[in-house]
């Protein structure tokens, strides 16, 4: 049997057992979160081959960082659970930070002095994603909950400008499909008929107020709710169809079930959930763009309903050189949407 320990399982035993007594005389707070498949429990055996292993991050006020950093490197074992306690790459097993430098360097702002408009559209999902998972180990400066319950989930108006900018997202696309196999472009319709897959999944994931994490992930996070069993098959079924008509059925499965989701949620006034057809065109589609409008009208801040219909970062922005740059985040938001 395999003898791998999930990453979270050893670095709390690792803050239990190694950590805390070094830093015991000093007031602090301990976690998992941030980067690393384990913050978001995906970690297997095979993440254990380079930049893995256990790891706490410590915050501790300001003026004491520079103190607790020179205990670590003194009293630091290099060894624990067979794990080397300095990590290889970026990442070091111990990370001893104050929590608003923490936060801003991650995020680009500090939640404890409040979320704005511009901090929630900035952040991509992956951020707020392993900010709010992983565990708090110890809250001694009682920083860290606080700060994850602030982030935990969007604003119901700011939820609803999320949500109807991933409608958009479909409604974008979701004639293409038939539309590029009518004209022989079998190839063009299967890479649409994915984009729409995985905007679905994000969409589903939004819509039971997670964040979907990034690409690597979207998969393992969307199989892991409860209930999404056939969503996925219908969208594994889509993206295996060898043709734009059987792809079509597939997606209207999809289609329906996230419909009739939409209408539970109460997020907005519910709508008729069944296909029709693009214009004149013989594409059954959804109409997506109902929900998003639908969505958008049900706003009552007027300071969400003057945003421009785009959404938050992760649907407008592609790319890690972007979205793991919090400065390059805060700074296309703005200018995009001139907050």
């Amino acid at each position: 049997m395999s003898s791998f320990v999930p990453g979270l399982e050893l670095s709390r035993a690792f803050y239990a057992q190694v950590v805390r007594p070094i830093v015991a005389g000093v007031p602090h707070s301990a976690a998992l979160i941030g980067a690393g498949s384990e913050v978001l429990a995906f970690d297997t055996e095979r993440s254990t081959d380079h930049d893995w292993g256990p790891r706490v991050v410590v915050f501790v006020a300001a003026h004491h960082t520079e103190q607790v950093r020179r205990a670590v490197a003194e009293h630091l074992p290099d060894d624990f659970g067979g794990y080397r306690t300095a990590v290889t790459g970026q990442r070091h097993g111990v990370e001893v930070s104050d929590p608003a430098a923490w936060f801003t360097g991650r995020l680009g702002f500090d939640p404890l002095r409040g979320v704005s408009v511009l901090d929630w559209l900035s952040t991509p999902w992956q951020r707020l994603a392993e900010v709010t998972s992983g565990e708090v180990f110890h809250d001694g400066l009682q920083a860290l909950e606080p700060a994850r319950a602030a982030l935990r989930w969007y604003p119901p108006d700011l939820e609803r400008y999320v949500l109807a900018g991933q409608w958009r997202r479909l409604a974008q696309q979701e004639a293409f499909p038939g539309r590029c196999g009518e004209v022989g472009d079998d190839l063009g319709s299967a890479l649409i008929t994915a984009s729409l897959a995985r905007e679905l999944m994000r969409l589903v994931i939004l819509m039971r107020r997670r964040y979907p994490p990034y690409a690597k992930w979207l998969g393992s996070a969307f199989t892991r709710l409860p209930g999404t069993a056939e969503l996925g098959d219908a969208l594994s079924a889509a993206v295996a169809a060898t043709g734009w008509r059987e792809r079509e059925q597939h997606l209207g499965v999809v289609y329906r079930r996230v419909a009739a989701l939409h209408n539970r949620t109460g997020a907005a006034p519910a709508l008729e959930g069944s296909l029709r057809p693009y214009h004149r065109r013989p594409f059954q589609v959804i109409d997506a763009a109902r929900f998003a409008d639908a969505l958008g009208g049900a706003v009552t801040d007027a300071r969400v309903r003057a945003l421009p219909a785009l959404g938050s970062i992760d649907q407008f922005g592609d790319g890690a050189e972007l979205l793991t740059d919090p400065r390059r985040c805060r700074a296309l938001t703005r200018a995009v949407l001139e907050l």
